[in-house]
C-alpha cells in the first residue's frame, strides 16, 4: 500500500447472501482492512464476515443506515484511517473499482469521490435501475446543482470515498440516522468548500440489492428538500444550524 492507510466501511443488514460476492470483488493490494458494521441485522452476516477477516461490529439495536454509518466512520477514524470507501455488502455497487474511487484521494485532487451510477451513458438503465428511481435520482441531483452550486451527476449514489480532513471537518454525527445521511453529508461538504469529484461506476440492481420503496422515496426526497433548504436559510444567516458549522 501507500503511505495513506485505506478502510473499507460496510454498512450491514442481512447481507450473508451478497457479502461474499462483494468481498471477492475487492482488488487485493487495494485497501489496508475493512470494517463490517452489522445493524442488528440478525442472520449470519457477522459470522460471515469474520470468517473472511473482516473487522466486525454488531449494533445491540438498529440503529438506522446513518446511525451505521456512524458507527462505521469513528471505528474507521479510531484506527487511524486516512481515506475511508463505503461500500455497500449488497453488492450493487462494482467493488473492482476500489482503485478508481480512491486515486483522486490519493493524489490529493479531491476530499471526497463520488462513484456516479449516471455518468456512464445509459449505464443506470442497463444496470436495471428502476424507472422511478433513475427519474428522482436527475430530479434530486438538478435540485442540489441549482440549489448548491455542485455539477453532480448522481447525488444519492452509496459509493464515497471521503479523506479524514472530511470526516473530522464536517458535523457527520449531527446527521440523520436514516437514508438521508449521504445527502447531508454532501451539504456539509459543500459548507466548508471541499472539492467534490465523481467518478463513473457501473449500475447492478440485483434480487438481493437493498432497496427502498416508493413510497420511502418520496418521503427521502421531502426531507432533502427541507434539508437544503435549511442550509440556505444558515448560509444567508438567517437561522443558524450546528449541522452546517
Amino acid at each position: 500500500m501507500g503511505k495513506k492507510k485505506i478502510v473499507v466501511v460496510m454498512p450491514a443488514y442481512k447481507a450473508e447472501k451478497t457479502l461474499v460476492a462483494t468481498y471477492r470483488e475487492i482488488p487485493s493490494g487495494s485497501f489496508d482492512e475493512i470494517i463490517l458494521v452489522d445493524d442488528y441485522g440478525k442472520d449470519r452476516t457477522a459470522e460471515i464476515a469474520r470468517s473472511l477477516g473482516i473487522i466486525t461490529i454488531v449494533h445491540e439495536k438498529n440503529k438506522g443506515y446513518g446511525g451505521n454509518q456512524k458507527t462505521c466512520y469513528r471505528e474507521a477514524l479510531r484506527r487511524g484511517a486516512e481515506i475511508i470507501v463505503m461500500l455497500h455488502p449488497d453488492h450493487q455497487y462494482d467493488g473492482s473499482k476500489l482503485p478508481e474511487i480512491t486515486k483522486p484521494l490519493l493524489e490529493d485532487k479531491a476530499d471526497v469521490v463520488y462513484g456516479s451510477r449516471m455518468m456512464p451513458k445509459d449505464g443506470a438503465k442497463n444496470g436495471k435501475m428502476p424507472p422511478y428511481k433513475r427519474l428522482g435520482n436527475r430530479m434530486l441531483t438538478a435540485y442540489f446543482n441549482a440549489m448548491l452550486g455542485t455539477r453532480l451527476t448522481d447525488a444519492a449514489t452509496g459509493y464515497i470515498a471521503y479523506s479524514r480532513k472530511t470526516l473530522e471537518t464536517v458535523q457527520f454525527l449531527k446527521n440523520s440516522d436514516g437514508y438521508t445521511f449521504d445527502e447531508e453529508m454532501i451539504v456539509q461538504c459543500v459548507a466548508h468548500n471541499l472539492r467534490l469529484v465523481e467518478v463513473p461506476i457501473p449500475t447492478r440492481y440485483e434480487d438481493e440489492s437493498h432497496s427502498i420503496s416508493f413510497r420511502k422515496s418520496v418521503a427521502y426526497g421531502w426531507r432533502l428538500f427541507r434539508k437544503v433548504i435549511e442550509y440556505r436559510l444558515h448560509k444567508l444567516g438567517i437561522m443558524r444550524s450546528r449541522q452546517f458549522s
